[in-house]
């Protein structure tokens, strides 16, 4: 049986990882809202620190994500994903899910939850006349229906993105075979010279590696390598310097993965040390990966326009919050 590194088994993880047709990710803080309290305290200027509220519910949000394509991942263009979901969660439940299937995106919000958290109340589904229609049912959290076609179309107007006389915008360059071939060196030699590994595994097949390296060095490193590659980035992208670093913490950063029957199932990276004078019991951003289960599209979906929602927030000088920008009819 062939002994392989440390580093060649990840890269084994991580090429099985980008040959399959669906994939789920789910992201999440392992941490408490006293410990990110304390951690904005060093950056806030008083009176601008994080609510209570917020607090809360990062220590206890979780991102969770899905994609299903007809090709492996890598090889994949926009036209061949079949279904996308995104979900957004508290300890409460769910705060915000958006699925996006063939021609339609579906989305429901917990407008309520939402606006309590962020300071920002929203008004009541109740409070309003049935005229409010699409944004009433927004507020009551139930699933509406849109064109995808047609969020493109406002998206572009909203952004100007159709330019002077009309003229279609350029299409965004997105990063080529080639440019990722050098991307993919360029991180492999920085991980080769800045990462210690350690492994350690299990009788079920289960297998822990380590990576460790100091953070200031690690990022300064990486962006080094990259830079050449800068004007091949979308965009671009303006890369940071060695100079935007020269503050960042050079403690020690240690990422585990866990890989099973040499399958990549997660990536915990500690960020504890980082933190300068607050006291930090566990801070911790754990990526969870694992095969996407079957997106359908929700029952009961009502089909709106985006302009009826735009209304709902914009509608009247009262706003949404006010009967007056609801007259019968409107919608």
């Amino acid at each position: 049986m062939e002994n392989l590194s440390a580093g060649q088994k990840l890269d084994n993880a991580f090429t099985k990882l980008s040959e399959a047709r669906s994939v789920s990710f789910e992201l999440d803080l392992d941490t408490d809202a006293a410990t990110l309290k304390a951690l904005d305290a060093e950056s806030s200027e008083p009176g601008e620190e994080i609510p209570d509220e917020m607090a809360e519910l990062l220590s206890d949000a979780t991102i969770s994500f899905s994609v299903h394509s007809k090709k492996p991942i890598d090889k994949s263009d926009e036209k061949d994903f079949t279904a996308m979901a995104m979900k957004f969660s508290g300890a409460d439940g769910d705060l915000v899910e958006y699925r996006v299937i063939g021609d339609h995106v579906y989305v429901r919000v917990d407008a309520e939850a939402l606006g309590k958290m962020s300071g920002s109340p929203m008004p009541s589904a109740d409070e309003l006349p049935d005229s409010a229609g699409a944004f009433k049912k927004f507020l009551a959290g139930e699933w509406l229906k849109f064109s995808t076609k047609e969020l493109e179309k406002t998206s572009k107007e909203m952004s100007g993105a159709e330019g002077i006389g009309g003229e279609e915008p350029s299409a965004e360059p997105s990063l080529d075979a080639k440019t990722q071939k050098k991307l993919t060196k360029a991180l492999r030699q920085v991980i080769a010279q800045q990462v210690d590994f350690t492994t350690s595994g299990g009788s079920d097949g289960t297998e822990h590696i380590k990576a460790t390296a100091p953070f200031r060095t690690l990022m300064t490193e990486l962006f080094d390598e990259l830079r050449p590659l800068q004007k091949d980035l979308p965009m671009g992208a303006e890369l940071p310097t060695a100079k935007d670093f020269k503050d960042a913490p050079n403690k020690k950063v240690t990422a585990d993965f866990t890989l099973k029957n040499g399958e990549l199932t997660e990536v915990s990276v500690d960020l504890a040390k980082l933190a300068e004078k607050a006291k930090v019991k566990k801070l911790a951003l754990v990526l969870r990966i694992g095969k996407a289960e079957k997106t359908t599209a929700p029952a009961g979906a009502t089909e709106v326009r985006v302009d009826e929602i735009l209304g709902g927030f914009l509608g009247g000088a009262g706003g949404p919050f006010g009967d007056e920008g609801f007259e019968e009819g409107e919608f």
